[in-house]
């Protein structure tokens, strides 16, 4: 089933059965993703030597699901970047700032699927424009879907993991600091990653 490919009309949903991995037509209809059970995070490599992990704490985000037709699914996802959070006050602050996510004047990410395929078994990449601070570039993830269930409250679930790389300068993140040893303090490469849980809408 490849997810999240970009369509201009919407199917009627299927009824979800509470099977693991259900039909994958079963699964056609409207999802909110579940920010209580989602996570997107990132690693930057830091004064060449350790790695910082990090996550943003507010976004919201909706699938459109398509078994019968998976290229006629989409994604969007709009993530508050003032909600940054890498476990040290004074490093998000600096994050929020004008040397990085300038968050007062760009206080939102984006992400918007413009293609989908399948690539055996329950691995998928998808790819779709990233928007941050006004740049928007194409962006491939890696995705494995994780199955489909009733949860104890009623919610019809699916379940995604994802990974992704890139390179910030390319979105205008370019501050940087020299080590005397040489190298940089942070890492032009961040590596992306993704636990999505999502609840389809009834």
């Amino acid at each position: 089933m490849g997810i999240f490919g970009r369509k201009d009309n919407e199917t009627a949903t299927a009824t979800t059965t509470t099977a693991v991995n259900p039909d994958l037509t079963a699964l056609t209809g409207e999802y909110t993703i579940d920010p209580a059970h989602s996570t997107f995070g990132f690693v930057a490599r830091h004064a060449m030597v350790t790695n910082v992990k990090g996550s943003f704490q507010d976004f919201t985000g909706t699938l459109h699901l398509d078994g019968t037709d998976p290229a006629a699914s989409t994604a969007t996802i709009d993530v508050v970047m003032d909600s940054i959070e890498t476990g040290n006050a004074d490093r998000d602050g600096h994050l929020k700032s004008a040397d990085f996510f300038k968050t007062d004047e760009f206080p939102t990410m984006t992400f918007r699927t413009t293609k989908a395929e399948a690539l055996g078994g329950d691995d998928y990449r998808i790819t779709g424009d990233l928007t941050i601070l006004g740049t928007t570039k194409p962006l491939t993830i890696d995705l494995e879907f994780n199955g489909a269930a009733k949860d104890p409250f009623g919610n019809e679930r699916v379940g995604f993991e994802g990974k992704a790389e890139i390179l910030r300068s390319e979105w205008g993140l370019t501050w940087n600091a020299a080590l005397e040893t040489g190298g940089v303090l942070v890492s032009d490469k961040i590596k992306l990653n993704f636990d999505i849980s999502a609840i389809k809408q009834a």
